[in-house]
């Protein structure tokens, strides 16, 4: 995904990670796709947290980070980012919100100014990428 991300020119201005030692080493790994330093931290809060908590945590980005690649674990993150899409390609909508498996990116885009902003259906899913579409992953069914 790190690969995917770069090659696409989305270049996170930081990373932040749930504390479990898979979630670190997915971030370590899609990290060392970018050429240069991306900020990143490890946050105990969001291991397996729930969606509004992730939500608050997102509220708390600072906004000089325009670009933020969160890494965490299901079922959090897939209910966050179901909430959070209210716009996009009616298929990959569909498809994210019937299946979000293991190392799958969706990539949202807000109209917000500020992080503390961001709100459910504030996003529009600009795309939903799963290990099977670049090239599979055993855990990923679709």
């Amino acid at each position: 995904m790190g690969a995917f991300l770069h090659e696409a020119g989305m270049t996170p201005d930081l990373a932040v990670a749930s504390n479990a030692r898979r979630a670190k080493q997915t971030m370590e790994l899609a990290l060392q796709a970018f050429p240069g330093h991306v900020t990143h931290v490890v946050e105990n809060t969001i291991y397996l947290a729930e969606a509004d908590h992730l939500l608050d945590v997102l509220r708390q980005t600072p906004d000089k980070a325009q670009t933020l690649l969160a890494v965490g674990h299901n079922p959090g993150f897939a209910e966050l980012a179901v909430w959070l899409a209210g716009s996009g390609d009616e298929k990959e909508l569909g498809h994210m919100r019937s299946s979000f498996p293991t190392a799958a990116l969706a990539i949202l885009d807000f109209d917000t100014e500020h992080w503390a902003e961001v709100r459910r259906g504030a996003a529009r899913l600009h795309r939903f990428v799963t290990p099977s579409a670049l090239g599979g992953d055993a855990d990923d069914p679709d």
